[in-house]
């Protein structure tokens, strides 16, 4: 089957492997389609990352480069293995894709996200998306309405992301949140606090992502930094007090600045794009403030709540597909794009299956 292989930095190969064997107690799934992620952006240019390097494997999956992307993907199943008796031959499903030790629980309010040398699907071994077929232990596997389409469950994974932010921010129904940045996880997560009722203004310099926020809905307010004083505009938006809740969705330090003066006293700023920098925060305005900072990473039993908002029609994912492509053009139409081009894009999904 064809594959997209990890060898080092700048250089992913398609290429042919063996089909996955589906062990006992794992789902075999033919991948629909799978999202390219800001992460796999990062391992091209800069890693190898989180995918362990040639010659050093990871301590639970055994493996090491070149290994097999992807980690946001949809698909149906073709297989179980012995001892899966609840799932069927046939059923949509979704992967939340982590690697950990089988020793971890993961149940409700354990937080296995954290557990000693987690990885992911796709990054870390054990397969990936950005193949035809994948097998993967049944406790990843989460069951999707067939309502949902294919294509846009893929969306799932990043929206689970934005959905734990969410609940590490301990924001609720009637607050308001401000967004910084407006990029793939930022209109994701703005998704998710409308779905959760909260009124959301965003803060966003490109103007296509400015209209992507407008036209999907997510967003109450959206605000250009270029041309106005965010901070200012949000005191006016909020009687004076401030924002509830923040999000930082961007690594960009002055809209670190933005969100921790925008936000009122006793509010919480979440941090939640991945930062490869040195950063900077206004302590005082902290402290003075009361400020809760915190960071979120993942999502910890959070697909369950996440796919039945999509279910239930809450949360629309196909305004934030803006491209699809087939296996063969993932570097030249999709990595190359969002690498050269990223503001024309906001979610590329890709077709690993043959035409």
């Amino acid at each position: 089957m064809k594959a997209a292989r990890f060898y080092d930095r700048g250089d992913i190969r398609i290429e042919d492997i063996p089909e996955p064997v589906v062990k006992p107690g794992t789902v075999g799934i033919d991948v629909a389609w799978c999202g390219i992620c800001g992460t796999d952006l990062h391992e091209f240019m800069e890693g190898p990352i989180f995918i362990p390097p040639c010659g050093h494997p990871h301590p639970i999956s055994g493996e090491s480069a070149p290994v097999t992307m992807g980690h946001e993907f949809s698909g149906v199943v073709y297989a179980v293995g012995e001892g899966v008796d609840d799932i069927e031959v046939g059923q949509h499903v979704v992967v939340e894709p982590y690697i950990i030790a089988d020793d971890v629980p993961t149940g409700p309010g354990d937080r296995y996200h954290l557990s000693k040398d987690m990885n992911f699907i796709g990054l870390g071994g054990h397969g990936g998306g950005l193949s035809e077929k994948i097998a993967v232990k049944r406790r990843w596997v989460h069951p999707i309405s067939d309502k949902i389409p294919l294509d846009q469950a893929a969306l799932i994974e990043p929206l689970s992301v934005g959905h734990h932010a969410f609940v590490r921010s301990g924001a609720k129904a009637g607050d308001v949140a401000l967004v910084g940045g407006a990029g793939p996880i930022g209109l994701l997560l703005a998704a998710i606090l409308k779905a959760k009722g909260l009124s959301v203004i965003i803060t966003e310099l490109s103007a296509k992502r400015k209209e992507k926020a407008r036209e999907s809905g997510v967003a109450d307010h959206i605000l250009d930094p270029s041309q106005v004083d965010v901070v200012e505009q949000v005191m006016a938006l909020t009687g004076g007090k401030g924002v509830d809740v923040a999000f930082e969705c961007t690594s960009v330090n002055k809209v670190m600045d933005a969100l921790v003066a925008a936000t009122k006293p006793t509010g919480v700023v979440v941090i939640v794009s991945i930062w490869s920098h040195p950063a900077t925060i206004n302590v005082h305005s902290v402290v003075m403030k009361e400020l809760d900072v915190r960071g979120t990473i993942a999502y910890c039993n959070d697909h369950a709540e996440t796919i039945k908002l999509v279910e239930e029609g809450k949360i629309n994912l196909e305004p934030f597909i803006t491209q699809r492509i087939q296996l063969d053009d993932l570097i030249a139409k999709g990595f190359d794009t969002l690498i050269h081009n990223n503001e024309s894009a906001v979610k590329i999904i890709v077709q690993p299956r043959l035409k």
